[in-house]
């Protein structure tokens, strides 16, 4: 059975800090993604990184800010995400993706996980 489990989220004010992780399991897959979704919003990519080679590709709005990291022998994915803004504030989803490139379109993602609330305030 796959699965792709996110946790970590929570409250904090601007320029404060949060670490995500996501736990995948049931198959192989080869790259990771976070996305997230604001209310009225439409889902956004956020970063991704491959397992093998630890290959990333971000966001403009995250560049500098976030970053994404792999422990491979703990299937686990972590966003640390530093100096965090109002407008972070969204429902952030860990994806598993089949490909072995760092996308950034949520169709190459095959497995999503339940989602985790990051709210910043002013």
């Amino acid at each position: 059975q796959v699965q792709v489990v996110e946790s970590g989220g929570g409250l904090v004010q601007a320029g404060g800090s949060l670490r995500l992780s996501c736990a995948a399991s049931g198959r192989t897959f080869y790259t990771m993604g976070w996305f997230r979704q604001a209310p009225g919003n439409e889902r956004e990519f956020v970063a991704a990184i491959t397992w093998s080679g630890g290959y990333t590709y971000y966001a403009d709005s995250v560049k500098g800010r976030f970053t994404i990291s792999r422990d491979n022998a703990k299937n686990t994915v972590y966003l640390q995400m530093n100096s965090l803004k109002p407008e972070d504030t969204a429902v952030y989803y860990c994806a598993a993706s089949g490909r072995g490139l760092p996308t950034g379109r949520s169709g190459d993602y095959d497995y999503w996980g339940q989602g985790t609330q990051v709210t910043v305030s002013s």
